[in-house]
């Protein structure tokens, strides 16, 4: 009983905790809004739209005691900078309070079902994980999709520079011209230059944000060339041929390794999806494994060399490039 209360407490608290989180920002916060929007009141819609937020926001919750306690917290700013890169407008307090949430309510319900610990705790452990792999997601997504319409975006700087515009003009033609995410990285990359940060100091900015090795490959091929000179269009011209083969061969080494990803996933999922099944089909036979100690160690050990397998499968089909 005293477990049972416990999570009740718990995700009652989360609950209240993550209403607080999306309630309306404060009167200091409006006025500032306000203040902002009569001071661009003088532009066009179109000029305001194009206007770039150069604040940081560095809260972590939007809960005062939540946010002292999570700046104390050293996988805090871990967290913040992959919201930032899965281009998600949450912050990390209200993701490990939803990690949280997900975690009390799966586990009360399936303890007040078994009565017992352990398939509460796995599912719990399961659910809470299930934001942070959306997350994760989300910024995988997003990286591939720069990865795609890299290409394009170095072509049409090499077009620029042919031109005869210079580096900075071109990559503000890149901001203007190429949706997102590789347009909004260009323009915060512009946006810096602009004001006054060096190029390099911008472009390691820009991989810090999308850590992706076709971008590290771009930046040094044009701090290369400023170092040492030469035709910068050509150069990129290049590096965006290597891009294309490098992501042909990606697609090329994922075609070859699929059989091996299927045979990971069916031989991970297929002994929870049998035991659910035959838990269905007889309860009283597959509840023995958690009535019994013994069964609870097979579980244990079951679960713990089903991940191992599928960790040792996943490094077998996935090769660096």
């Amino acid at each position: 009983m005293a477990l049972i209360a416990g999570v009740v407490f718990v995700g009652a608290f989360l609950v209240a905790a993550l209403l607080m989180t999306a309630a309306s920002p404060s009167r200091k916060s409006k006025r500032v809004q306000e203040t902002l929007d009569s001071v661009l009141a003088t532009e066009s819609r179109e000029t305001r739209e194009q206007i770039v937020s150069v604040r940081k926001d560095a809260r972590l919750s939007s809960i005062p005691w939540l946010n002292r306690k999570l700046v104390k917290l050293e996988v805090t700013p871990h967290l913040h900078n992959l919201l930032s890169q899965a281009d998600l407008n949450w912050n990390a307090g209200k993701l490990l309070l939803v990690s949280a949430a997900c975690f009390a309510v799966p586990s009360f319900v399936i303890h007040q079902y078994f009565k017992t610990l352990l398939p509460a705790l796995a599912a719990g452990i399961l659910a809470g994980a299930a934001p942070i792999s959306w997350m994760l997601f989300k910024r995988s997504k997003r990286f591939g999709k720069f990865e795609e319409g890299l290409p394009e975006a170095l072509d049409l700087m090499v077009s620029a520079l042919r031109a005869g515009h210079s580096l900075i003009a071109a990559m503000g033609l890149v901001s203007r011209e190429c949706g997102n995410p590789v347009g909004g990285e260009f323009k915060l990359c512009f946006d810096e230059q602009n004001y006054g940060l060096e190029l390099k100091t911008a472009l390691d900015n820009m991989i810090h944000r999308i850590p992706v090795q076709d971008l590290k490959i771009v930046a040094t091929a044009i701090l290369i060339q400023k170092e040492s000179g030469g035709n910068l269009a050509e150069v990129l011209d290049k590096t965006a041929q290597v891009i294309r083969e490098r992501f042909r061969l990606k697609r090329q080494v994922k075609v070859h390794t699929a059989q091996g990803r299927m045979t990971g996933w069916i031989l991970s999922l297929l002994p929870v999806v049998l035991g659910t099944a035959i838990f269905f089909i007889n309860p009283k036979m597959m509840s023995l494994l958690w009535h019994r100690a013994i069964g609870i160690k097979l579980m244990w050990t079951a679960g713990g060399l089903t991940l191992l397998g599928g960790l040792v499968i996943r490094n077998i089909v996935n090769l660096d490039m």
